[in-house]
Parts: structure tokens; C-alpha cells; sequence
């Protein structure tokens, strides 16, 4: 195993995406810039630009140090300068420079996170972490547990748009002891703007086959109690046939402050209607899926000598799956549509206290999870109909209980840091047991300008009820399925000099009861299964560096560059074909850079990425597997910012890029999009 694992070392040149900026909680992110005949030319032209303003201060300006910002790479949150993991946050700021329209377009340039859509701008699209599966990072909507446990192909169905987005937060590595199971991988955080002040928010766009998007915001406040409520609505014809889609967003939250307390409310709806060709398989094109989630969450927060954040939650998911969309002949065989529906409610309680002997953390959760469906689950003694659906009927359920038990000590002693806890969990699924999940996070500033940091952690992952219970032509569920669990060690260095900010560091996971979807020679189904021992080891390397303090006169601003490299390796029986496990990005590379052009407001990002992944994909055509080719892609946005409102113009996939990164579904080529938003405060 040694001999594989230096091998893969062999020649890497490596540098992770990581972004710094004025929230650092949690992660770095970037898009696409091609190098070759477009950059050479673009230097070129910036040559004959003699003289250039600076940029608004709410468009590209992202600060690199951020040390005095709170981060939440532990349970008690904490200032980044103390912080023992890789944390770091993408602002609004940057949100609104970079050429992305949807959150699975803004996940997929962040280092070590890997973004694979079946639709157009994230209709259905799986984000993992450090090679690992779709089912294998938690989502969060204001620090509250999104996870879907039918499966993690509904894990980006969110109900917000960008636009009220205030600042992404993405963990990279275990997060079981802050955020409990599932956050096996990783886990991203999605912040909306805060519900004070008062304002209007308006944003309009349009592009390339009939996209359209429409958004509005209203922030009030009256007295004590805030309000914030955004809406939005979108659409497009496809970039091919049955690629079509509707999109709607509903999202409140409401905030009550009681001395030195808080009362906070979120409500969100999301409806996604898409044509789905061939996204599961290419036999069939003419699949259709729609989708309905529904969320709340009440949750205080106390400002006393003992933080104090009680949370109550609730989120149903709709799932409808066509495989012969209305309107298509459908085969005798074909007995109708899949209908899936989860209910997720659970409670949680963390507490939080600084005392001599530094700061200590306690907390529980309790989380119920269910499904009903014709496909998933155990059968039901009487039928129940679908809701909405007049042509459905439940046939099965299933449901499953879990219980979480956190404990955190953090001890601060001039340059060095020590934070050590430990999640106990019990679900209530036969045979899962009792069990708890150890973990420590060290720092050390060597120089002024120099930190070190070095983690243990040991995660868990439930399977979803996809993984216990999916029947299929070509697939078939376990319901006999462990949890997954992983011990992971990393290490990083960060120096930070007055005009950059770099970060290197590795990790190395041992995975054991990892779950897949694999066969054997001779074996017509991919079934799910515990896999033994899976090995991973990555390297990770990100740089900024704020142009401006070199060249003070000049356009260029800001330069991101990142690259990560995974390997992974499974111990299975001879002749195995894995599905998912070694199907995993080996290398990718982001490099991002943001100029002036001319005119106070005037600017330009341009983003860069190379893709090289790992895995094959059968051929539908010729039955042979066909090994995934390696691709870069282009964006550029150009962007003019006044006080209240922007204009922007951007164009992704610039160089019209034709390739696939999952399975044979064709991604789209260049297109064309032009957006207006106005801000409005009162």
C-alpha cells in the first residue's frame, strides 16, 4: 500500500484554493481562467491602459487579514487568528464578482469540493469533499442540519437564491464533533443577509436559451424585530432537448432581540421542475423530475455569561421521478412514477462558557428521520396517498431516530491552541449501537507571520434510505448496511505577509464500513455494500495575494490560485467495479484573477479551471467503459458597480468547451448571460 501511495506522490505540484475574506468561518472558492491564446491576449490589451481607478469598495475588495472575525471550526465559535482547522468563508462580495449564477456553479470553484450537475445551472447537481461521496457532506442553512436522508442528490435544494446569500462557509475535513453524523467529509454553511435595517433588493437577468431570473428582497425593522423576505423565480428552455427547467424561492426569517438575546426564525420553500435527459441513465432521455422542500427553524441565542443556542427544526422534501416524461409514449412495462417523500424533525441544544480554564461546550441533539415511497422502505399494511400527486400511492415507510451527545474543551496559552471534544451517538436503526467519535485540533504561530495546525477527527455517516432500500433495474439497495466511519489526521501551514496569504497542507483518511455501489464480474446489478478499508491521502494548496499592495497605480487586484490532489484506494475482491468510491476528481487546479478597467466601478474576474478526474463511465453506445477525459474551463464577468446598482455581462464556458463529468451527460457550452440588481435602503 506504501509503494501505491508514493507512486501517486510522484511529480505532483500542488496548492489548494483558499479564501480568506471578511467572514472567515469556513471555505475558499474560485472559477476558471484559461491559460493560452485568451489570457495572452487579455495581458496584451491591459499593456495599452495607461491609467486605472479603483474599484468600488463593494465589489472585489476582500480583505486578507480577517483575524478578529469569529469562525465556527469548533463548537464555541472562535476568531480565525485561533482557529485549529482549514475554515475560511466566500463574502457577498466576492459572490457578486465572481460569473456564477447558482450555488452548485459557486461550490464547484472552491478547493477539495467537487460539483457534479446533471442540469443547467444546479438543478440536480452532488457536491462531495476530498473524494469522497455525495452522501458524505452536510449542508446547513444558518448552522441548521439541511441533510436529506433519502439521498444526497437532494442535499443543494435549497431555498434561497444567490442573492440572499450573505457569505458561504465551508469546512473542510470531519466535522462530526461540531456538527454530528453525517458531516463526514465536510460541511458547508449557507448565511443569508440579516434580517435588520430596512431596504429593497431587486435583481433582474437573462442569457442564452430563454434563461431568465427575477428576484426581490425586502429588509424592515421595527424596533426590536427584523424582517427579511426575498423571493425569486427563474427559468430556461435547456441548452439541449429535455434540458428545461422552473425554479421558484421562498425564503423569511425573522429576528427579535430581548436584551441580550435573540429569537431567530427561518421559514424557505423550493419548487424545481426539470427536464432530466438521460441524468440516470442514458437509456432513457426523456426523464422528468420535480421536486418541492419545505423548511422552519426556531432558534434563541443567549447573550449572557453562558452562550446559550436552543434550535428547533422541521424540512419535508417532495420528490417526483419521471422516466417517461408527460407527453412521451411509455412502454407496457412501465408501472408508473417513483414518489418519495421525507419528513426530518429533531432539536438541539448547544452551551457554551469561558472560565480560567478556557472554554467549554456542551451540547445534544435529537433527530427523527422518515420516508414514504413506492420504491423505498418497508411495505405498508395500507396504502396512503401522495400529496399533490392524484396518480401516486405510498407504498412503504421507514423511519429511524437519532441521538447526539457533544462535549468540547479549548484552552488558549499565548501562541498555541488545543481544542479536544467528543460526539456520542445512538441511532436507533438495529444494530448501530452506541458510539463515540474522538477528536483534537492544535495550532501553533511558529513566526509572527507563520501558523501551524494539526487535527484528529473520527466521523460517522448513516446510509441514506437510497443505500438501505432502492430497488432498480440496474441497482439494489442493503438494508443491512453499517455506518460508515473514518479516522482522518491533517496537517497545514499558513504564512500570511503583508500582501498574501498562503496555505499548505495534507490529509490522510482511513475509511472503514464505506458504503458503495459496486459488482462482481458476471453480476448484472450494482448493489450496495460495507467496504472494509478505504485509504485516502490529499494535498491541498491555496494562495492570494492583493495585487494592490504592489502595484498601487495598476488594474490588477486580486489573484486566487488553488490545487488539490486526491488518491484513494479500496480493499475489495478481485474483479470488483466500483461505482462511486474511485470515482473521484485527482487533480484540480482553480486560478482566479480580478482587475480594473478604466472607470471608477469597472472590473473584470476571470476565472480558470482544469478538471482531471478519476473513474470511467460505460458507454451506452459500445458497452465499454470510457475513462473520463480532462477538461479546462473559462468565465469571465465584467461588472460595473455604482453605490446602489450594478450592470454585469458574463459569458462560462468561454473557449465552448464540449465535456461531460458525469457518466455521458454533455454539459453545457458557451453562454451568454446579462444581469441588473439595485439596492434600495431607506
Amino acid at each position: 500500500m506504501k509503494k501505491k501511495l508514493f507512486s501517486a506522490l510522484k511529480g505532483l505540484v500542488y496548492f489548494k484554493q483558499w479564501k480568506h475574506t471578511g467572514y472567515a468561518v469556513f471555505a475558499s472558492l474560485r472559477r476558471e481562467v484559461r491559460i493560452g491564446a485568451l489570457v495572452l491576449s487579455y495581458f496584451t490589451c491591459l499593456g495599452y491602459l495607461s491609467t486605472f481607478a479603483a474599484t468600488e469598495t463593494d465589489s472585489i475588495n476582500t480583505k486578507i487579514r480577517l483575524d478578529e472575525v469569529e469562525v465556527a471550526g469548533r463548537r464555541a465559535p472562535t476568531i480565525y487568528a485561533e482557529a485549529g482547522r482549514v475554515v475560511t468563508v466566500l463574502s457577498r462580495a466576492q459572490i457578486e464578482s465572481m460569473p456564477v449564477q447558482s450555488v452548485p456553479e459557486l461550490l464547484r470553484m472552491a478547493a477539495s469540493v467537487d460539483v457534479r450537475e446533471r442540469g443547467p445551472l444546479g438543478m440536480q447537481a452532488d457536491v462531495s469533499m476530498r473524494g469522497g461521496s455525495f452522501d458524505q457532506v452536510m449542508i446547513l442553512l444558518n448552522g441548521v442540519n439541511l441533510t436529506d436522508p433519502q439521498t444526497g442528490h437532494h442535499a443543494l435544494n435549497l431555498p434561497v437564491d444567490l442573492a440572499s446569500i450573505d457569505r458561504v462557509e465551508v469546512l473542510q475535513g470531519p466535522a462530526a464533533r461540531v456538527y454530528g453524523p453525517n458531516a463526514f467529509n465536510g460541511a458547508i454553511n449557507f448565511i443569508t443577509t440579516e434580517a435588520k435595517g430596512q431596504g429593497v433588493e431587486v435583481s433582474l437577468q437573462g442569457g442564452s436559451h430563454a434563461l431568465y431570473s427575477t428576484s426581490a428582497a425586502v429588509r424592515a425593522q421595527s424596533g426590536a424585530l427584523g424582517h427579511y423576505l426575498a423571493v425569486q423565480k427563474g427559468g430556461s428552455d435547456g441548452y439541449r432537448a429535455n434540458t428545461d427547467f422552473d425554479l421558484l424561492n421562498l425564503f423569511y426569517s425573522g429576528k427579535l432581540k430581548l436584551g441580550t438575546d435573540k429569537l431567530l426564525l427561518q421559514l424557505g420553500y423550493n419548487e424545481k421542475d426539470f427536464g432530466a435527459n438521460s441524468f440516470y441513465s442514458a437509456a432513457y432521455p426523456n426523464q422528468f423530475e420535480a421536486t418541492r422542500t419545505l423548511f422552519g427553524a426556531l432558534s434563541m441565542e443567549s447573550g449572557g455569561r453562558i452562550k446559550l443556542r436552543p434550535t428547533v427544526y422541521w424540512r419535508r422534501h417532495h420528490d417526483r421521478f419521471e422516466l417517461f416524461r408527460k407527453g412521451y409514449e411509455r412502454p407496457d412495462w412501465y408501472q408508473g412514477h417513483n414518489y418519495h417523500m421525507t419528513d426530518v424533525a429533531g432539536a438541539s441544544v448547544n452551551a457554551s462558557t469561558s472560565w480560567a480554564a478556557g472554554t467549554t461546550s456542551l451540547g445534544g441533539e435529537v433527530r427523527g428521520e422518515a420516508v414514504w415511497s413506492n420504491v423505498l422502505g418497508l411495505p405498508m399494511d395500507v396504502p396512503m396517498e401522495v400529496p399533490g400527486e392524484p396518480e401516486g400511492q405510498f407504498t412503504r415507510h421507514f423511519h429511524r431516530g437519532n441521538i447526539s451527545i457533544f462535549a468540547e474543551h479549548n484552552v488558549l496559552l499565548g501562541r498555541f491552541n488545543l481544542s479536544g471534544g467528543v460526539l456520542l451517538n445512538r441511532a436507533s436503526q438495529s444494530g448501530y449501537g452506541l458510539d463515540w467519535f474522538p477528536g483534537v485540533d492544535v495550532s501553533y504561530w511558529l513566526l509572527p507571520e507563520l501558523k501551524w495546525m494539526a487535527s484528529y477527527n473520527h466521523s460517522l455517516r448513516l446510509p441514506t434510505f437510497t443505500d438501505l432500500f432502492y430497488s432498480g433495474p440496474t441497482n439494489q439497495g442493503n438494508p443491512n448496511l453499517q455506518p460508515e466511519e473514518a479516522r482522518t489526521v491533517e496537517t497545514s501551514f499558513r504564512w500570511r505577509p503583508r500582501t498574501a496569504d498562503v496555505q499548505l497542507g495534507g490529509f490522510y483518511r482511513v475509511g472503514k464500513n464505506m458504503i458503495d455501489w459496486g459488482r462482481q464480474p458476471g453480476e448484472d446489478k450494482y448493489t450496495t455494500s460495507n467496504i472494509n478499508r478505504v485509504e485516502a491521502f490529499g494535498l491541498e494548496l491555496a494562495a492570494q495575494v492583493d495585487l494592490r499592495g504592489w502595484w498601487s497605480e495598476g488594474p490588477l487586484q486580486d489573484l486566487r490560485a488553488t490545487y488539490a490532489y486526491v488518491w484513494q484506494d479500496l480493499e475489495a475482491r478481485d474483479g470488483y467495479e466500483s461505482y462511486y468510491v474511485l470515482d473521484h476528481l485527482r487533480n484540480k487546479l482553480n486560478v482566479s484573477l480580478a482587475h480594473s478597467l478604466g472607470l471608477p466601478g469597472l472590473s473584470a474576474q476571470w476565472n480558470v479551471q482544469w478538471r482531471d478526474r478519476e473513474g470511467f463511465y460505460r458507454s451506452s453506445l459500445t458497452g465499454s467503459d470510457v475513462a473520463y477525459a480532462p477538461f479546462w474551463l473559462t468565465d469571465v464577468r465584467v461588472r460595473y458597480a455604482r453605490s446602489w446598482w450594478q450592470v454585469y455581462g458574463e459569458v462560462t464556458n468561454l473557449a465552448d468547451e464540449r465535456y461531460a463529468d458525469l457518466g455521458e451527460l454533455e454539459q453545457p457550452g458557451r453562454w451568454f448571460k446579462v444581469g441588473l440588481r439595485c439596492r434600495l435602503p431607506r
